[in-house]
């Protein structure tokens, strides 16, 4: 029941759609599209139609009349290819229209509302630029690797002919070897080659991915090497390869949406994918005001969020899509520095806590106290140790932030117990300018081999607040490996 209620209050917070109040009456669209009505199902004479979800035939035919009557779209796919869902890409469009036009990031590209946008592998579908384009008047560049994802992208622009001179549909080129990105991954099983390769030279991944167990991006190139120098946009999107495997992409037997395995399927999967976007955004970082993608799997969000902060962006916005029994998460982020104070959508928790089990009999609440302050302390960050009250006091800035999320130590000499330029309410040493992420991490001894470490956050709505939540679980790893004979 509880889950129930959670699922409700998300979608209640995410309206705006025409599907969040008024859900697609089936009979209603058979008797306005009699070539719908031969996929209804009854479970009893009196009951509400409804489809085989099973059933591709059944679903690319919804969706067109769904299409055709709530967008006036004129719209078709050929057989096996990806079949989207109406209503779930709606929620990606509303989310964006509401990220646009929060005035979060200040608006260089476009007036008038008339965002412009690039669409990651949009597909035989093109789904989203025909939303975007009819629901509010946006322009769209949508790119493709496939010759049929290419012809029919454009024959369902040209089908359109009221918003066809907003979209473009851009082949990509695939042929030469492209770079890889390895990230972590426990899964075992066979790699399968998604992509041949692309001639497109792009810069070595700077990212600290190391794994011994591994899966690489070995695909043609997303956005670096397809966006041109002189094109600026307001947004990327992007409906990623969930999957590792067609096997994998198979598990699910309750819903049948099609896909190729070029739209469903790349080594490392979407994690992988994402990550290699990640990448493109860091030499893209003036041509975009939004980087953006759907995720399927919510493990995934706090790996590519950790990701994100490493590589130094300024603001990571994140939501939950859910419609009927399907859940999707949004993954949004920037280099541009926002104009207005925002809260960070993940992670940003006011108060944190871990607990270490296993410890040696020699390490008390005051070796692991020390150990805090010197790790932090090693990054140059200022610190006030307290062995009154088994605290350390932090102030770090921005750059100190992205220093220990990118593993680097500062080669230079700092006190250990750094002086404060300004007293706390609550007698701690710490400088609390909205620029500064201020925190204090505290020790308590629980039994004998177990302490538990707390993160509290001193100022919630400081600029670089978001950051907190990551550093913690930096210092958590490292206090496991450096302490730990067992994991918690």
């Amino acid at each position: 029941m509880g889950g129930s209620k959670k699922r409700k209050r998300n979608e209640g917070q995410r309206g705006g759609t025409v599907y969040s109040e008024n859900p697609p009456d089936f009979a209603l669209l058979a008797s306005l599209y009699p070539e719908f009505h031969p996929f209804l199902q009854f479970s009893h004479p009196h009951s509400r139609p409804t489809i085989d979800w099973t059933d591709f035939n059944a679903t690319r035919q919804l969706t067109r009349v769904l299409l055709h009557h709530r967008h006036a779209l004129t719209w078709w796919i050929p057989d096996g290819h990806l079949c989207p869902t109406v209503p779930n890409r709606c929620n990606y469009i509303h989310w964006l229209q509401h990220l646009l036009s929060s005035n979060i990031i200040r608006n260089t590209v476009s007036s008038d509302g008339k965002f412009r946008g690039f669409d990651i592998g949009t597909g035989a579908s093109c789904i989203y630029p025909l939303l975007g384009a009819s629901l509010h008047g946006w322009s769209f560049v949508g790119s493709d690797v496939t010759d049929v994802a290419i012809e029919w992208a454009e024959r369902n622009v040209n089908s359109n002919p009221h918003i066809s001179q907003l979209i473009e549909i851009r082949k990509v080129q695939d042929n030469a070897s492209a770079p890889c990105v390895e990230v972590e991954e426990s899964v075992t099983g066979d790699r399968i080659t998604l992509c041949r390769s692309t001639d497109v030279e792009v810069a070595p991944l700077p990212l600290d991915l190391h794994s011994c167990k591994n899966r690489n991006y070995h695909g043609p190139p997303i956005l670096v090497g397809v966006v041109r120098g002189d094109e600026n946009f307001d947004f990327c999107m992007c409906n990623p390869p969930f999957f590792e495997s067609l096997e994998e992409a198979g598990l699910n037997p309750k819903t049948s949406c099609g896909g190729t395995s070029r739209e469903m399927v790349c080594p490392g999967g979407e994690r992988a994918f994402i990550t290699r976007i990640i990448e493109d955004s860091t030499q893209l970082t003036e041509q975009f005001r939004w980087f953006t993608s759907m995720i399927g799997k919510k493990s995934n969000l706090k790996y590519l969020t950790s990701k994100l902060w490493e590589v130094g962006v300024a603001i990571v916005k994140t939501t939950e899509f859910v419609q009927g029994r399907t859940s999707r998460w949004g993954l949004a982020w920037s280099f541009l520095t926002p104009i207005q104070k925002t809260p960070i959508s993940l992670p940003n928790k006011k108060n944190t806590s871990f607990t270490l089990e296993g410890l040696q009999r020699q390490h008390g609440a005051i070796n692991l106290l020390e150990a805090v302050n010197s790790y932090f302390s090693s990054h140059g960050l200022f610190c006030t140790l307290n062995t009154s009250s088994f605290t350390v006091d932090v102030a770090a800035s921005k750059d100190d932030c992205d220093s220990i999320l990118r593993n680097e130590l500062h080669i230079i000499n700092k006190s250990i117990n750094c002086q404060p330029t300004q007293k706390t309410s609550n007698g701690s040493s710490l400088n609390l300018s909205s620029e500064r992420l201020c925190f204090r991490i505290s020790v308590f001894q629980q039994i004998p081999g177990t302490l538990l470490v707390k993160g509290s956050l001193q100022d919630r709505n400081c600029a670089v607040s978001g950051a907190f939540s990551v550093i913690f679980q930096k210092l958590e790893e490292a206090l496991r490996n450096n302490f730990c004979t067992k994991s918690a």
